[in-house]
């Protein structure tokens, strides 16, 4: 047997249909007394509610959250927040806005509460991330994890099936990572395979009724442990790529892991085996890759780089950011390995495994 070490942080969670309710307990339970409600622009109305169901306890909401937490958006909210007097956050909606609590919570200690409407589960980690001058920084520090998340499928009908879609995938990319993390665990290797068989499940069922309540509280939960997998365990090649393609090109951020996780899955599963038949047991497959790419075609997502705005020229200064920074990964990409990725992601190509590069634990 593998030695390990679990080292998972502690977390309150408040699930079931409807629970969006018990929001001014939570926050009573906390000691908040001027709760400031973080949302963004598009999320303006559901933020109002929350407010109003905070009663007393909301001291206004900041509706100005973006995607990849600009450093002047969390400069804003931060100083807001101090203006108010606030003593504790609410972020209700998806990455970018349970993103900008966190940034907060960095620069002043604020507890956040985290009301989750899509599937990123970032809400589930300690992981903060700033983009500024188009590069996306990030780190780990307790203080940002959400005191308490509360999930509620009820919120998520409304999500577009397009966005449920990406945003579901985005989750699986967090799950499949953790399985050949090098700090994965026997307890993340079940969160992260029934997570992803969850997902799998549901993402079709929704692409074809967004109203389907009972696949929306199976991929919500699924996004849960998904997310507690990217909490508990470092990151690798998929999420580098991510991180600089959002960061320096401001490419949509779930809508990016869609595109490039079945490519990073088709590299990396051959040095996994461990991974690749738990992917194999939750996808029902023989071909985890193909079988992402699948997914992502049946729930709408888009299949290339290429749509989301990123020019062939780019992908040289990719290859060499990713490749300047040493991180964890089942494979040590080549240049050419990265190129050829990058190269099929962007044209939309089917996944396949590029010349053989050994197995490894990192690349410098």
């Amino acid at each position: 047997m593998n030695a390990f070490v679990h080292d998972a942080p502690p977390m309150r969670v408040v699930f079931g249909p409807g629970r969006l309710t018990d929001l001014p307990a939570e926050a009573a339970r906390l000691d908040l007394h001027r709760v400031l409600v973080l949302c963004t622009p598009e999320q303006r109305e559901l933020a109002e509610h929350a407010a109003a169901l905070l009663g007393p306890l909301a001291a206004g909401v900041f509706a100005g959250a973006r995607m990849h937490v600009p450093a002047d958006t969390a400069a804003a909210a931060h100083d807001h927040a101090g203006r108010i007097g606030a003593d504790g956050c609410v972020a209700i909606g998806g990455g970018s806005t349970i993103g900008l609590g966190k940034a907060i919570a960095l620069e002043s200690g604020l507890p956040v509460i985290a009301v989750p409407t899509t599937y990123s589960g970032s809400e589930m980690t300690s992981i903060w991330g700033i983009t500024e001058a188009g590069r996306k920084r990030t780190g780990r520090d307790r203080a940002v994890l959400p005191r308490t998340v509360l999930y509620d499928p009820d919120l998520t009908l409304g999500l577009p099936a397009a966005l449920s879609g990406t945003s579901g995938i985005n989750a699986i990319a967090h799950a499949v990572e953790a399985l050949y993390a090098p700090d994965t665990s026997p307890i993340i290797e079940l969160f992260a395979e029934e997570g992803i068989r969850c997902l799998a499940a549901a993402l079709p069922s929704t692409a074809v009724d967004p109203t389907d309540r009972d696949a929306r509280a199976q991929a919500l939960r699924g996004s849960w442990l998904c997310g507690a997998c990217l909490g508990a365990t470092t990151m690798s090649l998929h999420h580098k790529l991510c991180h600089v393609l959002g960061g320096t090109f401001d490419l949509p951020h779930a809508a990016t892991h869609a595109v490039v996780l079945p490519h990073v899955a088709a590299f990396n599963l051959p040095a996994a085996p461990t991974a690749h038949a738990a992917l194999c047991r939750a996808l029902g497959t023989t071909d985890p890759a193909h079988a992402l790419a699948d997914l992502g075609t049946v729930v709408g997502a888009p299949r290339s780089l290429a749509e989301l705005g990123l020019r062939d020229t780019d992908l040289p200064e990719i290859v060499n950011e990713v490749l300047g920074q040493p991180y964890a990964n089942p494979r040590t990409p080549t240049h050419n390995d990265l190129e050829a990725l990058l190269r099929a992601a962007h044209t939309g190509a089917t996944p396949r495994q590029p010349s053989a590069s050994g197995r490894d634990v990192g690349v410098g």
